[in-house]
Order: structure tokens, then C-alpha cells, then sequence
């Protein structure tokens, strides 16, 4: 017995269909003054960036906090500087130590590491097998390096946010910006704060 063929219903609201919600929620309409309007279209902007770049942990993966109270481990900083022109006369006058934890990660509740992977980022002194700090409590202003993902896609660039818009600015001229589009998902993990490089040959 052969199937016959049904076309779909007509009316009714069709999946996916409709506006992307901006703020993750159901919306409302309210009245503001005219002398307003200016005021609150640019609050909601702001809200909706908020609510598009808020970052949430993919279920797959869990942060692994660092130690609220790690050892200390000071190593004694000289107060010679080293120049890196000419050599001139050193001395070995210790002015203090220095906690790489509490210089590194001041806040380390809201810290966490990752390592650097392409040469996207080689303009800013991001190289491939570099250490990241990442800081989560820092708000990810135009300008920041930041930890993103992008459809569920890892990727460190500079944020930049200007009139509503987001983009994602690789330091590398090989590279393309990323502009963020209606459809695209996009989170943020934190604000690179550091960077651990190796100049091991």
C-alpha cells in the first residue's frame, strides 16, 4: 500500500519562526516619555548585549575553581631593574617578595586557565601553547581580550562593542573579524588578564 503524501497545515505558528528573543525572556510593552525614549533604547541595548554575552557554562564542561587559599610562594624581587638595550651595573639589593598567585590571579575565586591554541592572537602576544589567565569577575568592556565561545565554539579575541554592535577582532592581519550576527550565539567566559609564554627554544 503506498503513502500518500500530506502537505503541511496551514496557519499556526511554525517552529523557529518569529523574531530571535533578545533578552532570553518574554517581553512586555510599556510607555516611557517622549523625552525618554532616547534613554531607555539605549538602556535595552546595553541589556540585551548583557543578556546575549552573559557567560553560561556549557553542560559538558565544569569549572574547576582554584584553591580559595593557595600556598604562598614568594620569590624575592630585586629592585634593579634589567634593561633591555644597553647592559648597565647590577646590584643585589632585595626591595620585597613577590606572591606570583596573588600578583597573577588577585582574585582567584573568579579565575581560571586555558591555553592558547592557532596564531590569531600573535599581534597582542598571544602565541600558540601560551598559558591564559582568565579573570570572570572583570566586565568585558570595547577593547578587552576575551574568552569567548561563538555557536559553542572556543576562541580568544578582542571584543569590541560600538552602537549595538559586536564584533570580534583577531591580532593577526592574516585573520578575518568576527561580526556577530542575529542567529550566532555568543558567550562570554572571562577577560584575559595574563599571559604565560615560554621562551624555552
Amino acid at each position: 500500500m503506498s503513502k500518500t503524501k500530506t502537505s503541511p497545515a496551514h496557519g499556526g505558528k511554525r517552529e523557529g519562526a518569529g523574531r530571535k528573543a533578545r533578552f532570553g525572556e518574554p517581553t512586555t510593552l510599556v510607555r516611557v516619555p517622549e523625552s525618554a525614549k532616547a534613554v531607555v533604547v539605549d538602556f535595552l541595548d546595553e541589556l540585551a548585549l548583557k543578556c546575549r554575552t552573559e557567560p553560561r557554562w556549557p553542560d559538558h564542561l565544569t569549572p574547576v575553581k582554584l584553591a580559595e587559599s593557595p600556598t604562598a610562594f614568594k620569590v624575592p624581587l630585586f629592585a634593579h631593574t634589567v634593561r633591555a638595550g644597553f647592559p648597565s651595573p647590577a646590584d643585589d639589593y632585595v626591595a620585597d617578595t613577590l606572591d606570583l598567585n596573588d600578583h597573577l590571579m588577585p582574585r582567584k575565586e573568579a579565575s581560571f586557565l586555558l591555553r592558547a591554541k592557532g596564531d590569531s592572537m600573535v599581534g597582542a602576544g598571544i602565541h600558540d601553547g601560551d598559558i591564559l589567565i582568565i579573570d570572570r569577575s572583570i566586565t568585558p568592556t570595547d577593547g578587552r581580550v576575551v574568552i569567548a565561545t561563538l555557536d559553542g565554539q572556543f576562541t580568544v579575541k578582542t571584543l569590541e562593542k560600538k552602537r549595538g554592535r559586536i564584533r570580534l577582532l583577531p591580532a593577526n592581519p592574516n585573520f578575518e573579524p568576527i561580526e556577530l550576527k542575529d542567529e550566532q550565539e555568543l558567550q562570554i567566559w572571562g577577560v584575559v588578564t595574563n599571559v604565560i609564554h615560554s621562551l624555552k627554544p
